[in-house]
């Protein structure tokens, strides 16, 4: 699924729109749970990653739920 179909940004899909608006949310918490001192950026920049796209993928369920 597209997140804007229609317009010159349709090729983006809606998980990775949702998943960058979420990754936008965790970069602006300063108060978050991931320990740096015990990983290397590169590890907790994936980590990260990886919470955003599984945000992304609660946000595409709970939104199947609503369409049923």
């Amino acid at each position: 699924m597209k997140a804007f179909p229609g317009n010159r940004f349709e090729g983006m899909e809606l998980r990775d729109y949702f998943a960058a608006k979420a990754l936008q949310g965790m970069n602006a918490n300063t108060n978050d749970d991931h320990d740096i001192e015990l990983e290397t950026y590169d590890e907790y920049c994936a980590e990260i990653a990886r919470c955003a796209y599984k945000m992304a993928d609660a946000m595409m369920k709970a939104r199947e739920k609503k369409d049923d």
